[in-house]
């Protein structure tokens, strides 16, 4: 089962629509659907209000797929709690994306806010275009970031990616913001572009890469060896790589890897080795 979302009209205010997830859908008719709630701002609204939605058999789909399409960049909180199935969203999409997903598959054409992946404990989520802050990172107040699945984003992502994060891989192809992978337990994140500092600030286990530049390397790690690869999964990427372990103000034993070609500014860790 296909079903599509058109937005009848360009959203103003932020829409709260946990109820777009295959597993709201399944099994239910365009009525159905069309009667699930959401929030506009702060009037309770049905989701045939807001959206045009339409039906399409698919044999090829055993599980629920759901595509939209239109300017969705105002719509929080699509995916919430998925498990499984599919989201394709052709174009930008809200803050919350995927927040607490449990399986299935999120695909975004364009660009994605803040918060993607928060909490999601298995799944995949792939942003074709650029992420916002806090990537698979834990909500304010609490200790338990991404605890599972993947997140690949192809363009950038901002600061706190993996913040809390407890398991799982981040794949960021652009840049990243400050302090990735701040007060991260385990899993790994990996970046191929640039990183703008305090990478790995109170990790405590975990791995991190950086294949492009760092300005700084935090005090509080220490280097241990210049490793010529390092593997991701059953990936090996080239290096060679600066391996420091950290966060030693928490007693962390993390791994950070920063590519040596990239960071000759980082030549003086050498007489350390």
């Amino acid at each position: 089962m296909v079903i599509i979302l058109h937005p009848k009209r360009l959203f103003k205010v932020p829409v709260e629509a946990e109820s777009i997830s295959p597993d709201a859908f399944d099994e239910k008719s365009v009525n159905e659907i069309g009667m699930l709630q959401v929030w506009e701002g702060k009037r309770k609204r049905i989701l045939g209000e807001l959206f045009k939605i339409e039906h399409k058999t698919d044999d090829a789909s055993e599980k629920t797929t759901i595509r939209i399409s239109g300017d969705v960049s105002k719509v929080r909180r699509i995916g919430t709690k998925m498990s499984m199935g599919k989201i394709i969203i052709d174009g930008n999409i809200g803050m919350h994306l995927g927040e607490e997903m449990e399986g299935g598959l999120i695909t975004v054409t364009g660009n994605a806010d803040s918060w993607v992946g928060g909490t999601m404990k298995s799944g995949t989520i792939e942003i074709k275009g650029d992420a916002g802050d806090y990537v698979g990172a834990a909500y304010r107040g609490s200790t338990k970031g991404m605890n599972g699945g993947t997140i690949i984003v192809n363009g950038n992502a901002g600061n706190e990616v993996g913040c809390f994060m407890r398991k799982g891989l981040i794949k960021v192809y652009g840049n990243v913001g400050q302090f990735a992978g701040i007060h991260m337990r385990k899993g790994t994140i990996f970046v191929q572009g640039h990183s703008e500092g305090r990478a790995g600030a109170q990790m405590r286990k975990g791995k991190i890469i950086v294949c492009g530049n760092i300005p700084s390397i935090l005090p509080s790690f220490t280097v241990e060896s210049i490793k010529p690869k390092v593997k991701i999964d059953e990936e090996k990427v080239a290096g060679p790589f600066y391996m420091f372990v950290g966060d030693r103000a928490e007693g962390g034993e993390g791994k950070l890897y920063v590519s040596q070609k990239q960071n000759q500014h980082l030549s003086f860790y050498n007489k350390y080795l």
